[in-house]
């Protein structure tokens, strides 16, 4: 089992990239600083050229594998999608019952990250901070639906379709899955950042994940309890 996970590969959009970074040795460096930078002074203090006195190199090595940071971002966040698909998938593919693949599913989405050890030059903790609080960054441009055409997103509406074919197999007659499935995602980063900043807006503290309340909140709507 450890040699089969140790093989997976997070496929992402070519076109975020020049150069695969999991090419290379200084490609991981890449990803890897760059998460920890960005985690430590923010989006837009990044830069190509503070990336590279971080692995001691040239910024144009940099620019071999990303044409641009707002690239770079994309990559990230495309990269944290795949994962997190990947452990949706790997978690629920024995479920039978769908409430329990579904509650199974919410939970993978909604609670707090912890490090995976098969991916090792990614902090995917510091990757979920990240994606809190840039990844609309990324998508509320001007370029958006151009972004959109080039398949930027198909990662992360992948995942929605995913979770939108739960609810469905839980409520057939329920008519806004895909609609329930995106506030679920998008809800939960939005919980866990106000969590982290503004504690008096929510109720979901570090005793009150955000799953519970998603949980309660889909469950309830869609008037059935998961099987336990």
């Amino acid at each position: 089992m450890e040699r089969l996970l140790a093989s997976i590969k997070i496929t992402v959009n070519d076109k975020l990239y020049i150069k695969d970074p999991e090419s290379s040795d200084l490609g991981k460096r890449i990803v890897e600083q760059s998460i920890i930078m960005i985690h430590a002074i923010g989006f837009e203090n990044f830069t190509f050229r503070k990336l590279g006195v971080k692995i001691k190199s040239n910024e144009s090595s940099v620019y071999r594998y990303f044409e641009s940071k707002q690239k770079l971002l994309l990559y990230l966040t495309s990269w944290y999608w795949g994962w997190l698909e990947y452990r949706l998938v790997f978690a629920t593919n024995g479920i039978a019952e769908p409430d329990q693949k579904l509650a199974k599913a919410i939970e993978i989405v909604t609670q707090t990250t912890v490090n995976d050890t098969i991916f090792v030059h990614i902090n995917e903790k510091l990757l979920n901070k990240i994606v809190i609080n840039e990844f609309s960054k990324s998508y509320l441009t001007k370029e958006v639906d151009t972004k959109n055409k080039e398949g930027y997103f198909s990662i992360y509406k992948r995942l929605v379709s995913r979770m939108s074919e739960m609810i469905k197999a839980v409520d057939t007659q329920y008519d806004y899955p895909s609609s329930l499935a995106s506030t679920i995602l998008e809800g939960s980063l939005h919980q866990h950042f106000l969590k982290d900043h503004f504690s008096s807006l929510t109720d979901c503290h570090e005793d009150e994940q955000p799953t519970k309340y998603f949980s309660d909140l889909v469950f309830n709507r869609l008037n059935i309890q998961p099987h336990v």
